[in-house]
């Protein structure tokens, strides 16, 4: 098979997993082929074990299809996984000509809007395809039935989403009511309507702070941690995104100097490296990490006790 084609075919999936579903004819038209040639691609697809689907005369690779998922996973990119592609790419000489034909190929396989509902399953599935509509459309939408993190107020909220966390488990929105950027979980929402209404505060909208460790809030608070090599490794095998914040200052020890957005995060990985790590300068996270090991040393003092015959007697 030659280039072109296989290029054609790629292309032609593209299409075919996208939220707005192609005739035939309008496939032929966007490829330059005739019809008879998109039949045949359609055809391949299907003897490769793809299901193709026809509803209202609309072209459509269903995504019980065995690959599909498979595949819209492979070429889906995190975006630590995207940051540590683009440092690799980078890092080639700009005279090689590898480099510009690599950022092309990957800017052409990548499109978040047409593997979004792919990377979810279910009702989220549904939500990340509406979200993701009144995105392109910039338009209002209503997330009914919303669940508080705390479970106690479940209500319709009226906003303008324009952003999405890793893995579409997130999308920021402009909340209306509160007249300020938020951050809504996927998992929460009961269903997403899309409002005639389109968004009245453009200007307004900007993703909030994420650190390292995943964790957002619009609090930030200073910690500098001194990781000998085995920790530093784990943190960037982990939170890849720590390399950006990460300086080595010998083969075997390594600083860390960041802003997070909560103790919790960073915490749960300096417990677990407790002696690999050194708390500097960071007076209010040492306050922290001294009291969750005090409250773990309780937990397993009681749990000691239940199982000592004597403190049934």
């Amino acid at each position: 098979m030659d280039q072109p084609k296989i290029e054609r075919i790629l292309r032609l999936m593209k299409m075919l997993t996208a939220n707005n579903s192609l005739t035939v004819e309008e496939i032929a038209d966007r490829l330059s082929v005739s019809i008879r040639s998109v039949y045949r691609y359609i055809d391949t697809f299907r003897q490769a074990g793809f299901v193709v689907k026809k509803v209202n005369n609309y072209i459509k690779l269903d995504s019980s299809s065995q690959y599909f998922r498979d595949i819209s996973e492979l070429i889906h990119f995190t975006e630590e996984e995207a940051y540590i592609l683009k440092s690799a790419i980078e890092s080639i000489d700009d005279n090689n000509l590898l480099k510009q034909n690599l950022k092309k190929k990957l800017y052409t396989v990548y499109d978040y809007k047409i593997l979004a509902e792919t990377i979810v399953d279910g009702k989220n599935s549904r939500n990340v395809k509406r979200l993701v509509q009144a995105i392109e459309n910039h338009q209002c939408v209503v997330l009914k039935k919303y669940s508080s993190s705390h479970g106690s107020d479940i209500r319709d909220r009226v906003v303008e989403p324009f952003s999405f966390t890793t893995n579409y488990e997130q999308v920021w929105c402009y909340c209306l009511e509160d007249n300020e950027n938020k951050l809504f979980r996927l998992s929460r929402i009961g269903s997403v309507e899309i409002s005639p209404e389109p968004w009245g505060h453009e200007l307004q909208h900007k993703s909030g702070y994420m650190d390292v460790f995943r964790m957002h809030s619009s609090e930030k608070m200073r910690v500098i941690l001194k990781l000998g090599l085995r920790s530093a490794n784990l943190l960037m095998e982990e939170f890849p995104l720590a390399s950006k914040v990460l300086q080595k200052v010998s083969d075997n020890e390594w600083l860390l100097d960041t802003e997070v957005c909560s103790f919790e995060g960073v915490g749960r990985f300096v417990i677990g490296l407790i002696d690999d790590i050194e708390i500097m300068d960071s007076p209010e996270f040492q306050k922290y990490i001294d009291s969750r090991i005090k409250k773990m040393s309780h937990l397993k003092l009681a749990i000691t006790s239940m199982h000592d015959p004597s403190w049934n007697e």
